[in-house]
C-alpha cells in the first residue's frame, strides 16, 4: 500500500484542480510500486503530467492577475527542474534517487496542495474563474495589481488585512493550513 493516498483533506473543491492532484498521487503510487526495470518510465510519466499540471495552474494564475515570478509559479519551475535532474541521475543508473524523490514529493504535494493551491482555488472562486473556457465570471474581484508573494488575492499589496479576514471567513480550513 502506497504511503500517499487520496485524502479529502486535499480536496479543494475545483474538479479540475482536484482531478489533476488526483492523477498525480495516482504517478506517485506508481513511483512507488514500479520495478527498478519500469521506473524510468513510470517517472517520466509523471514529469509529463507534472508540466501539463503545473502550466495549467500557472496559465490560471496569469489569466486571474497572479505575478509570473510569485513563489508558487517558482515552486513549479523548481520542482520540475529537480524531478528532470532526477531522472538525468537515474538514467546513470541511480534509481535509487527517484525513490528518494518520490517520497519527497508525496510530502511535498500534501503541504502544497494545503496551502499554496488552496489560496489559488479560493481566488480562483472569488472571482469566479471558469477554467474550462478561461472566463472571469467576475472581473470587479480581480485584484488591482498583480499578485505577489507566495499565495491568494492576501499577497497583493494595500488592503491585505481585509482580505486575510475575509479569506478566514470564507475557508477556515484552508487558512489553517
Amino acid at each position: 500500500m502506497s504511503t500517499l493516498q487520496w485524502s479529502e483533506e486535499m480536496a479543494l473543491d475545483l474538479p479540475m484542480m482536484d482531478d489533476t492532484h488526483k492523477e498525480f498521487v495516482e504517478l506517485l503510487q506508481a513511483v512507488e510500486a514500479a520495478e527498478d526495470i519500469e521506473l524510468i518510465a513510470v517517472w517520466q510519466d509523471l514529469i509529463v503530467h507534472t508540466e501539463h499540471h503545473f502550466g495549467q495552474e500557472d496559465r490560471w494564475m496569469e489569466a486571474t492577475k497572479y505575478a509570473s515570478g510569485n513563489c508558487h509559479s517558482v515552486q513549479h519551475k523548481v520542482v520540475l527542474q529537480v524531478m528532470r535532474e532526477g531522472l538525468v541521475r537515474a538514467e546513470k543508473g541511480e534509481l535509487f534517487v527517484l525513490r528518494e524523490m518520490g517520497r519527497e514529493l508525496a510530502v511535498w504535494v500534501v503541504q502544497h496542495t494545503q496551502l499554496m493551491d488552496a489560496a489559488l482555488a479560493l481566488h480562483l472562486r472569488r472571482v469566479g474563474y471558469n477554467p474550462l473556457t478561461g472566463e472571469v465570471a467576475s472581473p470587479d474581484n480581480l485584484p488591482d495589481e498583480l499578485i505577489h508573494g507566495c499565495g491568494g488575492a492576501c499577497s497583493s499589496g494595500e488592503g491585505d488585512e481585509e482580505v486575510v479576514r475575509e479569506e478566514e471567513e470564507e475557508a477556515p480550513a484552508a487558512a489553517m493550513h
